[in-house]
C-alpha cells in the first residue's frame, strides 16, 4: 500500500510539473515538484525508500524529457538516499531543519545533475547559481507546504468525523 501511494505521488507530480511547466514564465526549471516528493518520501519513510523512489521518479522524468536517460534518476536517487539517511540520523521534524533539508537537497541535485552532464561533455551551465538559488527556495516553500498540509490531514479529518458524531 505505502508503494502505492509513492507511485502516486510521483506521477501527480509529474503530471502537475508538465501542466505548469506551460503556464509558469522559466518553465519546470522554477520549482521540481518531483524532487520534493523525493525528499519528501526519504523523509519519512528513509534512504531506501527514497533511493527508490528517486530512481523511478527521475528515470520517469528523463523518458519525458529530451535528456539523457538516466542522469536525473542518479541524481535524485543519490539525493533520496542522502536525505533519508539524514533524515533516520537527525530529528527533522521542525520546519527549519525541513526547510534546509529541502534547500540541500535541491542544491545537491543541481551539482549532480549538472555535474554529470559537464563531466560527460554533454552541456555546458554558464552561472547557474541564481536558477538553483530560486528552485530551492521555491522546492523548500512547497515542500514545507506539503508537509503541513498532509500532516493536518488526520486531524482534519478526525474532527471533521466527531462533529458528525455530535449532529
Amino acid at each position: 500500500m505505502k508503494s502505492a501511494r509513492v507511485i502516486l505521488a510521483i506521477a501527480l507530480a509529474l503530471a502537475l510539473q508538465t501542466t505548469l511547466a506551460r503556464f509558469v514564465v522559466g518553465g519546470s526549471a522554477a520549482l521540481d515538484l518531483v524532487l520534493v516528493v523525493v525528499v519528501y518520501v526519504a523523509l519519512t519513510s528513509g534512504p531506501t525508500t527514497g533511493m527508490l523512489a528517486g530512481t523511478l521518479a527521475g528515470i520517469t522524468q528523463d523518458a519525458l524529457s529530451s535528456g539523457v536517460i538516466g542522469i536525473g534518476g542518479l541524481a535524485k536517487s543519490i539525493v533520496g538516499f542522502a536525505a533519508g539517511v539524514i533524515g533516520q540520523q537527525f530529528i527533522v521534524t521542525a520546519a527549519l531543519p525541513r526547510f534546509v533539508m529541502f534547500l540541500g537537497a535541491t542544491v545537491a541535485h543541481a551539482a549532480v545533475f549538472m555535474g554529470l552532464y559537464v563531466l560527460l561533455e554533454l552541456r555546458s551551465f554558464p552561472a547557474p547559481w541564481t536558477a538553483i538559488a530560486s528552485q530551492a527556495l521555491a522546492n523548500a516553500t512547497v515542500g514545507m507546504i506539503a508537509f503541513t498540509v498532509i500532516e493536518s490531514l488526520p486531524g482534519i479529518v478526525e474532527r471533521r468525523r466527531s462533529r458528525r458524531v455530535r449532529h
